[in-house]
């Protein structure tokens, strides 16, 4: 499965929202319906429907979500679904049963607005303005996550021009509503009563002063939003590289009054169709792509098992990727720190990852005895850079440091609990694996890791997971980079995270964890069936721990070999990735592939050289 240029790169599906909302783009800007794209897209929802509660949820098998079920069910409208259609109706009535359309979240009440489908009213007032403020101004987009800026510098200018019925076949889900008030709660994470009524209090102010903002102000707060996303518009892959920024910045080019054919626009519009999966059957829409996420992992499972070639193949795709000369957002907090990171995406400049650059240094240091020094000065910058993001707790985020400005879930258009970035157990455990991997293991910076990673873990041993699903994935990571730094199995941080491993063990000798785990008020681990990529992770963590000999291994293993598809790989429809926890989760289609089979040859690797544990920080 590896591309002809030696990269790979697996599909990664969300929920319904996001290829709901693409429908409802293409209709939104009044576009010539493409009957057989939305047909396709429409048999997806409908098939994705849930049988257990009527409505969509956020992941395979997962509860009912108002706010996906209220997108996915206008999106069905759009495409010309009956209301009185048997599935329609049954998804009508869970919506209404759980407050109806007026219960949905922030961004669903945007979406509906935009099409005189609901209120701008029940929209929290963002006005841009917002983007002149200066960086001590409590409210500043240099304190959000870079995903928060990108999605909402856009939606600014749409939300201080309101534009509305843009609507061509006046398709509207008047049905949807109860008629009675109803108040959203929030997903955000540590929220506090007197910052959220105060915010609201604010809200309310800005409502009323909503039409006595100077105009050359408006209009200077406008322009200033616009220069933003040209600036960062990223050609073909889009602003950010994700979907609700790459949509919103189509709409508020057009909202704008710029033609189809303007080169901003055309080529933001570009970005969105590159999302596209279309089969024979089915499409649906993809969050963003994963390639170079895809790749640095991918190459890792092929060395293990033994294809270095493979391997290094896929690393000289990414050598030229990595960002060099672009400062992005994250030199608002970092001005003196060298660029040297690589994105998520093919190309993402602006918003290079930590987690990313963490794998694929690991992977070219791995490499080294294949290549050579090639990779040296890639190495080199890439550390240079990751180290330079080093919060002030010892942790590192994903894409900023220090983006820790808890009181920001209150905002009113915060209720996903995504707005911020901040340290988190496992990208500072790949940071760790990454600096120990390269011999650094008593450095004041590693103290500081280190601290922590002890700090975040919890009473019954394990560690919060915040990219991946969860609890497992949090430990994995951390067993693996403290074996990396040099901490025996008998060191108590890591005797915890084994002895949790150990005990969450399905029966079948596999490990599944569900999504539910990213509860508000810590519950810690919510059992799920095995999956393959989940029983990957606890694999390598166990065996980072010295554990290659245990029944616990053992049992896993033979998990793994027993569910082995055909094509020699493993399926899974369980979403085991987080975008955003409680609001937004990933199948990564990918992890089922790598992470059984890097499992796999590290334990006959393990067990061929009679090694307890392994140096190499993944």
């Amino acid at each position: 499965q590896q591309r002809d240029d030696g990269h790979w790169v697996f599909e990664l599906e969300a929920d319904a929202t996001i290829p709901a909302e693409y429908v409802l783009l293409r209709h939104y800007l009044a576009e010539p319906v493409d009957a057989e794209l939305e047909a396709k897209i429409g048999r997806y929802l409908r098939r994705i429907q849930s049988a257990a509660h009527d409505g969509w949820g956020l992941f395979h098998a997962g509860a009912f979500d108002v706010s996906a079920s209220v997108k996915a069910y206008y999106a069905l409208k759009m495409i010309g679904d009956h209301p009185a259609a048997p599935h329609m109706a049954r998804a009508r009535a869970a919506i209404l049963a759980a407050g109806g359309a007026a219960a949905s979240n922030v961004f669903t009440r945007i979406q509906l607005a935009l099409f005189g489908a609901g209120p701008w009213s029940t929209v929290p007032t963002m006005p841009p303005e917002l983007i002149l403020t200066p960086r001590w101004f409590p409210i500043h987009l240099a304190k959000m996550s870079y995903w928060a800026r990108t999605v909402v510098v856009p939606l600014l200018v749409l939300a201080a021009l309101k534009p509305v019925a843009r609507n061509p076949k006046g398709v509207l889900v008047d049905e949807l509503y109860t008629g009675s008030k109803v108040r959203p709660g929030s997903k955000a994470a540590d929220t506090k009563w007197l910052w959220t009524a105060g915010f609201h209090g604010l809200d309310r102010l800005l409502k009323a002063a909503d039409r006595l903002w100077p105009r050359a102000m408006r209009q200077r707060a406008i322009n200033a939003c616009v220069a933003f996303v040209t600036e960062r518009l990223n050609g073909e892959d889009g602003l950010g590289a994700i979907y609700p920024a790459m949509a919103n910045s189509v709409m508020m080019f057009d909202c704008l009054g710029y033609p189809a054919d303007h080169p901003a626009r055309a080529i933001a519009r570009t970005s969105v169709d590159n999302l596209l999966i279309i089969r024979d059957d089915e499409a649906y829409c993809q969050p963003c792509v994963s390639p170079v996420w895809d790749t640095a992992l991918a190459a890792h499972a092929m060395m293990e098992a033994g294809c270095e070639a493979e391997a290094v193949r896929g690393l000289d795709w990414l050598t030229p990727r990595q960002v060099l000369d672009v400062k992005g957002d994250w030199a608002e907090w970092r001005p003196d720190v060298r660029p040297g990171g690589w994105a998520f995406q093919y190309n993402n400049d602006h918003y290079p990852d930590v987690d990313d650059t963490a794998v694929v240094v690991m992977a070219m240091d791995r490499a080294r005895g294949q290549a050579g020094p090639g990779y040296d000065k890639a190495i080199e910058r890439g550390v240079e850079w990751t180290v330079g993001l080093q919060s002030r707790g010892g942790g590192w985020g994903a894409f900023d440091a220090d983006n820790d400005y808890e009181y920001l879930n209150n905002l009113p258009f915060s209720d996903h609990g995504a707005l911020l970035d901040p340290p988190t157990a496992d990208v500072s455990a790949r940071v760790v694996s990454m600096l120990a991997q390269l011999g650094e293991c008593d450095s004041p910076r590693m103290a500081r890791a280190l601290a922590y990673l002890d700090r975040e873990q919890e009473a019954d041993g394990s560690w919060f997971g915040r990219w991946g699903v969860n609890y497992v994935y949090g430990t994995w990571s951390v067993l693996c980079a403290l074996n990396a730094a040099g901490l025996p199995p008998t060191h108590k941080m890591v005797a915890g995270g084994v002895g949790w491993l150990k005990r969450i063990q399905n029966g079948d000798g596999g490990w599944g964890e569900d999504c539910d785990s990213y509860a508000l008020d810590y519950t810690g681990y919510t059992p799920a069936p095995s999956t393959a990529s989940q029983t990957g992770w606890a694999l390598l963590g166990l065996m980072a721990a010295g554990e290659v000999d245990s029944e616990a291994v053992e049992r896993g293993i033979a998990w793994l070999a027993a569910h082995q598809d055909a094509d020699g790989l493993w399926g899974q429809e369980h979403y085991t990735g987080g975008g955003f926890p409680r609001v937004f989760y990933l199948r990564y289609h990918g992890y089922p592939k790598y992470f059984p089979l890097w499992a796999m040859a590290r334990y006959r690797n393990l067990k061929r050289s009679n090694t307890q544990a392994v140096g190499y920080g993944m």
